[in-house]
Order: structure tokens, then sequence, then C-alpha cells
């Protein structure tokens, strides 16, 4: 009988390898590993889930025990997934997108998200389009015409204010900013 336990903070591939590192550490066996969620092949005692919950806070992950806080995390992977992880279109409804995958209502949703964390879930959204296109700007790979379409925004000029109402910055004072910042090989 297998089992699924929740867990907070992994955002990214690299996460899913500490995890599973944690989980083969401690001889614990499972199925499958995703952002946020394990596959147990076996559910764990009480012993073994609180060695777990440790390793996983030391190193910066949390077991998620109670419902609503397996819905909120859950919400947060699908964006940063959608966002960060994904090739596919950004041409979508949250609300929707959110609905269809967790099969609750978005109103529920979006209250639960706004009661727990500090912040409403469309503005979680917005960082999080924010911290990709500062990625973006940092691989200096596409024009912000490019970023601008590659998630979503109508303009350019909207994806600037919005930058800049989030960081206290255009786009073109963050990317002078890193260049200030970096040193070439020669110089270290």
């Amino acid at each position: 009988m297998s089992s699924i336990i929740h867990i907070k903070n992994m955002v990214c591939p690299r996460c899913i390898s500490a995890v599973s590192k944690i989980l083969q550490e401690l001889g614990i066996s499972y199925s499958s590993i995703k952002l946020g969620e394990v596959r147990l092949t076996k559910p764990l005692s009480v012993e073994t889930k609180n060695t777990l919950s440790k390793a996983l806070q030391e190193a910066g992950f949390n077991l998620i025990n109670d419902r609503k806080g397996q819905l909120i995390e859950q919400m947060k992977t699908l964006v940063v997934d959608k966002i960060h992880h994904s090739s596919e279109d950004l041409n979508i409804k949250w609300a929707d997108f959110i609905t269809e995958k967790l099969h609750l209502d978005y109103k529920y949703l979006s209250s639960l998200y706004s009661s727990v964390e500090s912040i409403t879930f469309e503005q979680y959204i917005i960082n999080q389009k924010i911290e990709r296109v500062k990625e973006l700007i940092v691989y200096d790979e596409l024009t912000l015409s490019e970023i601008a379409f590659k998630l979503n925004y109508s303009s350019v000029a909207y994806l600037s204010n919005q930058f800049k109402k989030v960081t206290g910055m255009t786009p073109t004072q963050f990317k002078n900013s890193i260049n200030k910042n970096r040193k070439s090989l020669d110089d270290l």
C-alpha cells in the first residue's frame, strides 16, 4: 500500500534531487517524486516520519501534514512549474488552470491562500513571473519584447511597469546593475 507525503519548499529539479538523497540516506523507499510530493511504497512509522521531518528541515524543506497546507503548496508548485519549468505557452487563465488541476473552486483556493500566506495568490503569480523575467534578463539571450511575449505580457510597457512595481527598478536598470556588479575572470 503506497502513501503520499507532501513537502514544502520544493521548487526546482535540484530540490527533487536533494529530497531523493535524503530519502535514500534514511532507507525510505518511494515509487515517484515530483515538486512538493513523494509517493512512498509504504506508509511511514511515526518514528521514521519524525526522522524524515528533521532531515528535511535541515535541508530547508518541511513536511506538510494538514490539508490546507497541502493545497497551498500544490498551488505554489503548479505556478512554479508552469512559469519556471515548462516550455508550454503561458497564455492561460490562472483561475481555470488551478481549478482544473486541483478540482476545487478557485474563489475558495484564492481565499485560502490569502488567509494563510501574507499575500494574495495573484501577487504570488506576479512575483514568480518577475523572478522568471529577472532570470531571463540575466541569461541575456532574449530581448525584452521576447521575454514579454514568452511570459504572456500584453506589452513591454506592461511588463516594465509591473517589474518596476515589484522590484523598484526598470528591467534596463536591473540589467545595468547586474553588469556593474559582474567582474571578468581577469579581474578576479
